[in-house]
């Protein structure tokens, strides 16, 4: 297993956010995140990432112990963060954008033909500050410096938030063939996108995990659904 949530409990300040949170996201798959707004999953991926660290529970990645390490060294193991609302550089070109996600010299040499050819909008743009980029290009160019470094897992936050369909379907496609290369855990809002990508799911419910199986067995479960998500 390549990451394994073992009973988190994460607070922020005072409030205890995460209440047992746990999950495991075998090598080579997508695995999903699935909740209403403000059910904890945002805070799961911060958890795993080491930006709010449990209080208790395990997180192990490849069998390591991680918790409680600084974000830093977590990253440094290759795990990729794509946080919600993307935080490119506004200011500074996507090349620059891209450059400034090597962990080691070399690594953007190594990926960009990669990069390219999943994202031709960024080949293009190139010389372009972050900030004159639509939103799916920035979501795009959020994606891509993940991918910079040698990453093994990627957690991804909200890939389709305020995206036209039309580039939903890009972002779904560019995370299908990436996934070939890298698991991803992902958080998703938008059922039908996450749908046509995981392999398996985990429902969060108020802090807790609620419900897990296989994504295709809760395509068909629309009481659970309604239950938990409230998607049509």
């Amino acid at each position: 297993m390549l990451l394994s949530v073992e009973s988190i409990q994460t607070f922020i300040g005072q409030f205890h956010i995460l209440e047992g949170i746990s999950l495991e996201v075998p090598s080579g798959s997508i695995t999903a995140l699935l909740g209403r707004n403000g059910a904890g999953k945002t805070t799961t991926l911060r958890s795993i990432i080491g930006l709010n660290p449990p209080r208790t529970g395990r997180v192990l990645f490849d069998g390591q112990e991680i918790q409680g390490r600084p974000a830093y060294e977590i990253a440094a193991l290759g795990i990729g963060y794509v946080p919600e609302h993307r935080a490119i550089f506004r200011d500074l070109s996507v090349e620059e954008n891209l450059r400034i996600a090597e962990r080691r010299k070399g690594d953007l040499a190594g990926k960009i033909d990669f990069i390219y050819e999943l994202f031709p909008d960024l080949k293009r743009l190139a010389k372009h500050p972050g900030g004159k980029l639509s939103g799916g290009q920035q979501q795009m160019l959020a994606i891509a410096r993940a991918l910079v470094p040698d990453n093994r897992l990627l957690l991804v936050d909200e890939p389709s938030e305020g995206l036209a369909p039309i580039v939903v379907e890009q972002i779904v496609a560019s995370l299908r063939r990436l996934s070939d290369q890298i698991t991803v855990l992902l958080v998703e809002q938008n059922f039908h996108m996450a749908a046509q990508l995981a392999d398996r799911y985990y429902i969060v419910d108020d802090g807790h995990t609620a419900h897990s199986g296989k994504m295709a067995d809760l395509a068909g479960d629309q009481a659970l659904i309604t239950r938990y998500l409230g998607a049509a």
